[in-house]
């Protein structure tokens, strides 16, 4: 994945919605099936150049690689209803400015759970929640949702 420094900058305002820097994840997976359950991992490491032009515009803010760990187990019950169990972790991403570190390392560690039912070729209906277990950076938080998904194209049966 590569991310663009898209958005507007502003180098003389403290929040952006620019960022005004490139960042890079090449990130691994694997997946096995085994019977009625699907194993499934995934690492990734993002990295960031610098943003030469940081708050007041003449700052250098640099950050360090954010590592990225998530584990799935997925159980088909039948063809149509799935569940899974889901882990992730996050861990670096401290940020200096003109050579001075600042206290915002990142280690956070989340949980979740889906439940899926497909109601025909084209629709299917999704609970979800996703929760934190361990926050350093104050992401700490919990999602609950529920979500209708519709499918097109040729081939659907």
């Amino acid at each position: 994945m590569v991310t663009a420094p898209t958005g507007r900058y502003y180098p003389d305002k403290i929040v952006n919605i620019g960022t005004n820097r490139w960042s890079f994840k090449p990130e691994v997976g694997v997946s096995k099936a085994l019977g009625q359950w699907t194993l499934e991992g995934a690492f990734g490491v993002t990295f960031y150049t610098n943003n030469d032009e940081f708050f007041p515009g003449t700052s250098v803010r640099q950050q360090d690689p954010l590592y990225a760990f998530q584990a799935h187990a997925t159980y088909n019950f039948n063809p149509t209803l799935w569940g899974a169990l889901d882990w992730t972790l996050y861990a670096g991403g401290r940020t200096t400015v003109n050579g001075t570190l600042n206290n915002d390392f990142e280690s956070d560690t989340r949980w979740g759970a889906t439940l899926a039912q497909s109601l025909d070729a084209h629709n299917s209906i999704k609970v979800y929640l996703n929760a934190g277990v361990y926050a350093r950076t104050g992401t700490d938080f919990t999602t609950v949702g529920i979500a209708w998904q519709y499918r097109w194209g040729a081939g659907l049966k």
